[in-house]
């Protein structure tokens, strides 16, 4: 696993450094395609979480999986209604929660520390993702947070200086993390970083958040996961294409209905935003949830 997460690394830092000059050159706004990449290839990478959750209820010593369904569904709808109801509160969460997130699951390896050091240091090193766009595009990204009814990073606390010195903490926690590690691993983390710069330093926040999501986060993740299901790389593929399909397809059938209803309120791009942030919030909640009480009950065990 570490060779493929390496070259894997390695394939999508030379893929930003390709790509931004494009666009550049191209200069548009594929909105559409955007939602397509994130329905397609970002929210598969949960598409086995009822795999998952069945796992964790047969841990609890539950046999129907109608309880997990019920509970997955409901944490989704209460983010929806919380997050229509207080906007700035759930919208700040939800960042703080992805940015613990991002940093620990695209760490590709073990890092034990005391509980709160570690997972502190993953928030710090998940917080580029939200931290870039922010200091390198912030009119666009702030533009983006208007149309979520988001006003927390216009604050004048938000400064340049204090987003530079966040970024530069992020960078930090990841070498501290890799600290012990082999080169390869320690050259993870690194291009890791410099890719999100470069995509929020030559894109617009809505393509390098895509392009990180789809195709680092998302397949990284999918790659374990493929690993997990069977040790032939193209079998687990197939396994996990088939496990995948039938959650991603509802996901991907209700955002496009919930786009389709909000146009008539909102643009077709401030719709498309809604429906991207605040879906990936309701699935990315009880996502980690899932992961979490996983983890927790199989050290158990």
């Amino acid at each position: 696993m570490e060779k493929i997460n390496f070259k894997h690394s390695i394939i999508f830092f030379n893929f930003c450094i390709l790509i931004s000059p494009f666009y550049i050159i191209l200069n548009f706004e594929p909105i559409i395609f955007c939602l397509f990449l994130i329905l397609i290839l970002g929210i598969s990478h949960g598409a086995l979480d009822d795999f998952k959750g069945k796992k964790l209820l047969k841990l609890f010593g539950y046999k129907s999986t109608i309880l997990f369904y019920l509970a997955y569904i409901l944490i989704s709808l209460l983010i929806i209604v919380f997050w229509l109801l207080f906007p700035n509160t759930v919208l700040f969460l939800f960042l703080i929660v992805a940015a613990y997130h991002f940093g620990k699951e695209d760490t590709v390896f073990s890092f034990k520390k005391n509980f709160f050091i570690s997972e502190f240091l993953f928030f710090l090193k998940g917080s580029a993702v939200i931290i870039a766009p922010l200091l390198l595009q912030r009119q666009e990204t702030n533009e983006i947070f208007r149309i979520l009814n988001f006003s927390v990073f216009e604050s004048q606390v938000f400064s340049d200086q204090l987003l530079i010195t966040i970024l530069c903490l992020s960078f930090l926690s990841s070498l501290y993390i890799s600290y012990k590690k082999n080169a390869n691993l320690k050259g993870i983390m690194i291009m890791d970083f410099l890719s999100l710069i470069i995509l929020n330093l030559f894109l617009t926040p809505i393509i390098a958040f895509t392009l990180y999501f789809c195709f680092l986060h998302s397949t990284r993740h999918s790659i374990t996961l493929i690993f997990e299901l069977d040790k032939s790389f193209k079998s687990g593929l197939k396994k996990f294409i088939r496990k995948a399909i039938p959650l991603t397809f509802v996901s991907g059938v209700i955002f496009l209905f919930a786009i389709y209803f909000l146009n008539y309120i909102y643009t077709l791009d401030e719709a498309v935003y809604k429906v991207i942030f605040i879906g990936l919030a309701s699935l990315t909640f009880p996502h980690i949830l899932l992961e979490y009480l996983l983890e927790k009950n199989e050290k158990r065990t």
